[in-house]
Protein backbone atom coordinates (compact mmCIF):
# COMPACT_ATOMS: atom_id res chain seq x y z
CA UNK A 1 0.00 0.00 0.00
CA UNK A 2 2.41 2.42 0.89
CA UNK A 3 4.23 1.53 -2.26
CA UNK A 4 1.29 2.65 -4.55
CA UNK A 5 0.62 5.93 -2.45
CA UNK A 6 4.90 6.66 -3.74
CA UNK A 7 4.18 5.81 -6.91
CA UNK A 8 0.92 8.25 -7.28
CA UNK A 9 2.43 10.77 -5.72
CA UNK A 10 5.44 10.92 -7.76
CA UNK A 11 3.23 10.89 -10.56
CA UNK A 12 1.70 13.79 -9.41
CA UNK A 13 4.97 15.74 -10.20
CA UNK A 14 4.90 15.64 -13.52
CA UNK A 15 1.29 16.19 -14.71
CA UNK A 16 1.24 19.37 -11.91
CA UNK A 17 4.43 20.31 -14.16
CA UNK A 18 2.66 20.24 -17.39
CA UNK A 19 -0.22 22.01 -15.13
CA UNK A 20 1.60 24.93 -14.67
CA UNK A 21 3.47 25.14 -17.71
CA UNK A 22 0.27 25.22 -19.90
CA UNK A 23 -1.79 28.07 -17.66
CA UNK A 24 1.61 29.90 -17.65
CA UNK A 25 1.47 29.68 -21.65
CA UNK A 26 -2.27 30.72 -21.87
CA UNK A 27 -1.76 33.75 -19.35
CA UNK A 28 0.76 35.21 -21.85
CA UNK A 29 -1.81 35.28 -24.52
CA UNK A 30 -4.56 36.79 -22.58
CA UNK A 31 -5.88 39.86 -23.70
CA UNK A 32 -5.23 43.27 -21.49
CA UNK A 33 -2.47 44.19 -19.50
CA UNK A 34 -1.81 43.87 -16.12
CA UNK A 35 0.56 47.10 -15.83
CA UNK A 36 -2.56 49.27 -17.61
CA UNK A 37 -4.80 47.65 -14.96
CA UNK A 38 -2.81 48.61 -12.07
CA UNK A 39 -1.89 52.03 -12.65
CA UNK A 40 -5.06 53.25 -14.67
CA UNK A 41 -6.24 55.27 -17.63
CA UNK A 42 -3.99 57.99 -16.34
CA UNK A 43 -0.55 56.58 -16.73
CA UNK A 44 1.66 57.41 -19.43
CA UNK A 45 3.07 55.01 -22.03
CA UNK A 46 6.66 55.39 -20.75
CA UNK A 47 5.32 54.69 -17.08
CA UNK A 48 3.66 51.66 -18.14
CA UNK A 49 7.01 50.79 -19.92
CA UNK A 50 9.04 51.28 -16.91
CA UNK A 51 6.52 49.36 -14.35
CA UNK A 52 6.73 46.22 -17.28
CA UNK A 53 10.10 46.12 -17.25
CA UNK A 54 11.18 46.36 -13.85
CA UNK A 55 8.14 43.23 -13.53
CA UNK A 56 10.25 41.51 -15.95
CA UNK A 57 7.14 41.45 -18.33
CA UNK A 58 9.28 42.38 -21.36
CA UNK A 59 11.39 39.26 -21.29
CA UNK A 60 11.41 37.00 -23.98
CA UNK A 61 8.82 34.24 -23.25
CA UNK A 62 11.20 31.68 -23.32
CA UNK A 63 13.08 33.26 -20.19
CA UNK A 64 10.07 34.33 -18.60
CA UNK A 65 9.02 30.45 -18.46
CA UNK A 66 12.99 29.17 -17.52
CA UNK A 67 12.11 31.82 -14.33
CA UNK A 68 7.92 30.87 -13.47
CA UNK A 69 9.62 26.46 -13.39
CA UNK A 70 12.54 27.87 -11.16
CA UNK A 71 10.60 29.99 -8.67
CA UNK A 72 8.11 27.10 -8.88
CA UNK A 73 10.26 24.43 -8.14
CA UNK A 74 11.16 26.49 -5.00
CA UNK A 75 7.48 26.76 -4.11
CA UNK A 76 7.70 30.12 -4.73
CA UNK A 77 4.30 31.74 -6.71
CA UNK A 78 5.88 35.33 -6.32
CA UNK A 79 3.71 38.64 -5.63
CA UNK A 80 0.48 39.86 -6.49
CA UNK A 81 0.70 42.69 -8.92
CA UNK A 82 -2.12 44.74 -7.92
CA UNK A 83 -1.33 44.15 -3.96
CA UNK A 84 1.77 43.25 -3.76
CA UNK A 85 1.56 40.32 -1.34
CA UNK A 86 2.94 36.96 -1.36
CA UNK A 87 0.20 34.91 -3.27
CA UNK A 88 1.77 31.38 -1.03
CA UNK A 89 0.38 33.98 2.06
CA UNK A 90 -2.94 35.04 0.86
CA UNK A 91 -3.48 31.16 0.13
CA UNK A 92 -3.10 29.90 3.34
CA UNK A 93 -5.42 32.82 4.73
CA UNK A 94 -8.22 32.18 2.62
CA UNK A 95 -7.78 28.26 2.06
CA UNK A 96 -10.05 27.49 5.66
CA UNK A 97 -12.97 29.42 4.32
CA UNK A 98 -13.13 27.24 1.44
CA UNK A 99 -12.70 24.02 3.13
CA UNK A 100 -15.30 25.06 5.39
CA UNK A 101 -17.71 25.59 2.72
CA UNK A 102 -16.85 22.38 0.75
CA UNK A 103 -16.75 20.10 4.03
CA UNK A 104 -19.97 21.05 4.93
CA UNK A 105 -21.49 21.16 1.34
CA UNK A 106 -20.14 17.29 0.88
CA UNK A 107 -21.28 16.06 4.10
CA UNK A 108 -24.55 17.54 3.70
CA UNK A 109 -25.08 15.87 0.06
CA UNK A 110 -24.01 12.35 1.86
CA UNK A 111 -26.33 12.90 4.62
CA UNK A 112 -28.98 13.94 2.69
CA UNK A 113 -28.27 12.21 -1.07
CA UNK A 114 -27.96 9.05 -0.14
CA UNK A 115 -30.49 7.71 1.88
CA UNK A 116 -32.41 9.81 -0.65
CA UNK A 117 -30.95 7.74 -3.52
CA UNK A 118 -31.79 4.20 -1.34
CA UNK A 119 -35.43 5.09 -0.94
CA UNK A 120 -35.46 5.72 -4.47
CA UNK A 121 -34.27 2.93 -5.14
CA UNK A 122 -36.50 0.59 -2.79
CA UNK A 123 -39.65 2.31 -4.44
CA UNK A 124 -37.97 2.35 -7.99
CA UNK A 125 -41.00 3.28 -10.95
CA UNK A 126 -43.47 4.60 -8.10
CA UNK A 127 -44.91 7.79 -7.62
CA UNK A 128 -42.33 8.51 -4.56
CA UNK A 129 -39.17 7.49 -7.00
CA UNK A 130 -40.79 9.61 -9.83
CA UNK A 131 -41.05 12.50 -7.86
CA UNK A 132 -38.00 12.35 -6.23
CA UNK A 133 -36.09 11.64 -9.96
CA UNK A 134 -37.82 15.03 -10.97
CA UNK A 135 -36.65 17.02 -7.74
CA UNK A 136 -33.46 15.69 -8.40
CA UNK A 137 -33.00 16.26 -11.95
CA UNK A 138 -34.32 19.97 -11.71
CA UNK A 139 -31.98 20.48 -8.97
CA UNK A 140 -29.05 19.71 -11.41
CA UNK A 141 -30.24 22.01 -13.55
CA UNK A 142 -30.60 24.59 -11.64
CA UNK A 143 -27.85 27.51 -12.41
CA UNK A 144 -25.86 27.78 -8.87
CA UNK A 145 -25.61 31.17 -8.77
CA UNK A 146 -29.50 31.80 -9.63
CA UNK A 147 -30.19 29.56 -6.39
CA UNK A 148 -28.00 31.77 -4.79
CA UNK A 149 -29.88 34.92 -5.15
CA UNK A 150 -32.91 33.34 -4.74
CA UNK A 151 -31.74 31.82 -1.17
CA UNK A 152 -30.22 35.35 -0.56
CA UNK A 153 -33.56 37.38 -1.69
CA UNK A 154 -35.66 35.06 0.88
CA UNK A 155 -33.77 34.67 3.84
CA UNK A 156 -31.87 37.35 3.92
CA UNK A 157 -34.08 39.90 2.28
CA UNK A 158 -37.26 39.06 2.87
CA UNK A 159 -37.08 37.19 6.14
CA UNK A 160 -34.04 38.44 7.72
CA UNK A 161 -33.29 35.37 9.25
CA UNK A 162 -29.87 34.60 7.82
CA UNK A 163 -26.33 36.97 7.07
CA UNK A 164 -26.33 37.37 3.10
CA UNK A 165 -22.61 38.38 2.93
CA UNK A 166 -19.44 38.03 4.65
CA UNK A 167 -17.73 35.75 7.14
CA UNK A 168 -18.55 35.05 10.77
CA UNK A 169 -20.06 32.60 12.83
CA UNK A 170 -21.53 29.13 11.29
CA UNK A 171 -24.85 30.75 10.44
CA UNK A 172 -22.41 32.37 7.77
CA UNK A 173 -22.05 29.49 5.92
CA UNK A 174 -25.29 28.24 5.76
CA UNK A 175 -26.41 29.75 2.41
CA UNK A 176 -23.61 29.33 0.35
CA UNK A 177 -23.59 25.64 1.66
CA UNK A 178 -26.81 25.26 0.43
CA UNK A 179 -26.28 27.15 -2.70
CA UNK A 180 -23.47 24.90 -3.37
CA UNK A 181 -24.55 21.43 -2.57
CA UNK A 182 -27.86 21.79 -4.24
CA UNK A 183 -26.35 19.95 -7.90
CA UNK A 184 -24.36 17.83 -5.60
CA UNK A 185 -26.84 16.18 -3.57
CA UNK A 186 -29.23 15.42 -7.23
CA UNK A 187 -26.11 13.98 -8.22
CA UNK A 188 -25.24 11.37 -5.50
CA UNK A 189 -29.10 10.74 -4.62
CA UNK A 190 -29.43 9.71 -8.32
CA UNK A 191 -25.65 8.11 -8.30
CA UNK A 192 -27.20 6.01 -4.97
CA UNK A 193 -30.36 4.96 -6.94
CA UNK A 194 -28.22 3.48 -9.54
CA UNK A 195 -25.37 1.87 -7.71
CA UNK A 196 -28.18 0.33 -5.15
CA UNK A 197 -30.50 -0.82 -7.85
CA UNK A 198 -28.04 -3.18 -9.43
CA UNK A 199 -27.28 -4.58 -6.08
CA UNK A 200 -30.48 -5.47 -4.24
CA UNK A 201 -31.27 -7.37 -7.51
CA UNK A 202 -28.13 -9.39 -6.68
CA UNK A 203 -28.31 -13.01 -5.78
CA UNK A 204 -26.64 -12.34 -1.99
CA UNK A 205 -29.57 -9.84 -0.92
CA UNK A 206 -32.21 -12.10 -1.61
CA UNK A 207 -30.01 -14.58 0.38
CA UNK A 208 -29.61 -12.34 3.68
CA UNK A 209 -33.88 -11.74 2.67
CA UNK A 210 -34.02 -15.57 2.75
CA UNK A 211 -32.00 -16.38 5.99
CA UNK A 212 -34.85 -13.91 8.31
CA UNK A 213 -32.53 -10.24 8.54
CA UNK A 214 -34.64 -7.71 8.63
CA UNK A 215 -35.01 -5.31 5.27
CA UNK A 216 -32.66 -2.45 7.72
CA UNK A 217 -29.82 -4.95 7.65
CA UNK A 218 -30.20 -6.14 4.39
CA UNK A 219 -29.96 -2.94 2.72
CA UNK A 220 -27.59 -1.03 5.46
CA UNK A 221 -25.29 -4.12 6.48
CA UNK A 222 -25.43 -6.22 2.94
CA UNK A 223 -26.55 -4.24 -0.14
CA UNK A 224 -25.32 -0.51 0.29
CA UNK A 225 -21.93 -1.68 1.25
CA UNK A 226 -21.35 -3.36 -2.11
CA UNK A 227 -22.92 -0.09 -3.90
CA UNK A 228 -20.30 2.37 -2.33
CA UNK A 229 -17.58 2.37 -5.36
CA UNK A 230 -19.31 4.85 -7.50
CA UNK A 231 -21.22 6.91 -4.56
CA UNK A 232 -17.67 7.46 -3.11
CA UNK A 233 -16.18 8.22 -6.58
CA UNK A 234 -18.84 11.00 -7.33
CA UNK A 235 -18.19 12.36 -4.14
CA UNK A 236 -14.68 12.50 -4.10
CA UNK A 237 -14.96 13.92 -7.42
CA UNK A 238 -17.30 16.96 -6.17
CA UNK A 239 -15.28 17.34 -3.17
CA UNK A 240 -12.19 17.78 -4.95
CA UNK A 241 -13.85 20.75 -7.36
CA UNK A 242 -15.40 22.10 -4.50
CA UNK A 243 -11.55 22.68 -2.81
CA UNK A 244 -10.84 24.50 -5.74
CA UNK A 245 -13.00 26.87 -4.74
CA UNK A 246 -16.40 27.84 -5.91
CA UNK A 247 -15.74 31.32 -7.31
CA UNK A 248 -19.13 32.61 -8.15
CA UNK A 249 -20.95 31.33 -4.95
CA UNK A 250 -17.98 32.95 -3.07
CA UNK A 251 -18.39 36.46 -5.13
CA UNK A 252 -22.06 36.54 -4.19
CA UNK A 253 -22.04 35.66 -0.71
CA UNK A 254 -18.57 38.03 -0.43
CA UNK A 255 -16.09 35.01 1.11
CA UNK A 256 -12.69 35.47 0.66
CA UNK A 257 -11.80 31.84 -0.78
CA UNK A 258 -9.87 30.62 -2.82
CA UNK A 259 -12.35 30.84 -5.81
CA UNK A 260 -12.97 34.75 -5.24
CA UNK A 261 -9.17 35.01 -4.99
CA UNK A 262 -9.19 33.17 -8.51
CA UNK A 263 -11.42 35.14 -9.78
CA UNK A 264 -10.52 38.81 -8.71
CA UNK A 265 -7.08 37.60 -10.44
CA UNK A 266 -8.42 36.62 -13.63
CA UNK A 267 -10.27 40.21 -13.68
CA UNK A 268 -7.47 41.85 -13.19
CA UNK A 269 -4.65 39.80 -15.46
CA UNK A 270 -2.89 39.25 -11.85
CA UNK A 271 -0.70 36.55 -13.51
CA UNK A 272 0.96 35.20 -10.23
CA UNK A 273 -2.59 34.61 -8.52
CA UNK A 274 -4.16 32.56 -11.35
CA UNK A 275 -1.35 30.09 -11.88
CA UNK A 276 -1.37 29.85 -8.04
CA UNK A 277 -4.79 28.98 -7.72
CA UNK A 278 -4.69 27.00 -10.74
CA UNK A 279 -2.19 24.63 -9.69
CA UNK A 280 -3.87 24.39 -5.78
CA UNK A 281 -6.43 23.17 -8.03
CA UNK A 282 -4.81 20.65 -9.82
CA UNK A 283 -2.63 19.38 -6.82
CA UNK A 284 -6.12 19.78 -4.44
CA UNK A 285 -7.80 17.54 -7.32
CA UNK A 286 -4.88 14.89 -7.24
CA UNK A 287 -4.53 14.36 -3.78
CA UNK A 288 -8.46 13.79 -3.17
CA UNK A 289 -8.65 11.58 -6.20
CA UNK A 290 -5.47 9.62 -4.67
CA UNK A 291 -7.33 9.75 -1.01
CA UNK A 292 -10.70 8.32 -3.09
CA UNK A 293 -8.47 5.33 -4.35
CA UNK A 294 -7.52 4.50 -1.13
CA UNK A 295 -10.49 4.53 0.42
CA UNK A 296 -11.65 2.19 -2.29
CA UNK A 297 -9.17 -0.38 -0.42
CA UNK A 298 -11.00 -0.41 2.95
CA UNK A 299 -14.51 -0.45 1.18
CA UNK A 300 -13.88 -3.26 -0.46
CA UNK A 301 -11.31 -5.58 0.40
CA UNK A 302 -10.93 -7.20 -3.46
CA UNK A 303 -9.35 -3.73 -4.19
CA UNK A 304 -7.36 -3.81 -1.24
CA UNK A 305 -6.12 -7.25 -2.34
CA UNK A 306 -4.86 -5.74 -5.32
CA UNK A 307 -2.75 -3.39 -3.90
CA UNK A 308 -1.54 -5.63 -1.80
CA UNK A 309 -0.59 -8.16 -4.93
CA UNK A 310 0.94 -5.16 -6.90
CA UNK A 311 3.18 -4.63 -4.07
CA UNK A 312 4.49 -8.11 -3.16
CA UNK A 313 4.73 -8.58 -6.65
CA UNK A 314 6.90 -5.68 -7.46
CA UNK A 315 8.82 -6.10 -4.11
CA UNK A 316 9.77 -10.40 -5.23
CA UNK A 317 11.42 -8.55 -8.60
CA UNK A 318 13.47 -6.37 -7.38
CA UNK A 319 15.94 -9.32 -5.84
CA UNK A 320 15.36 -11.53 -9.05
CA UNK A 321 16.47 -8.62 -11.08
CA UNK A 322 19.50 -8.27 -8.80
CA UNK A 323 19.95 -12.01 -9.12
CA UNK A 324 20.25 -11.72 -12.75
Amino acid sequence: MLRYIGKRLLQMIPILLIVAILIFTMMQFVPGDPVQIMLGDSATPMQIEEVREEMGLNDPFVVKLFNFVKDLLHFDFGKSYMTRTNVVDELMVRFPNTVIIAAMSVIFCVVCGVPIGIRCALHADRLEDRIWMFLTLLASSMPGFWLALLLVLLFSVQLNLLPSSGVGGPEYFILPVLANSIGSLASIARQTRSSMLEVIRADFVTTARSKGLSERDVIWKHALPNALIPIITITGSNFGMLLGGTSIIESIFSIPGIGMYMLNGINSRDYPVVQACIIYIAVTFSVIMLITDLVYAFVDPRIKAQYMHRSKKASTSQPEKKAA
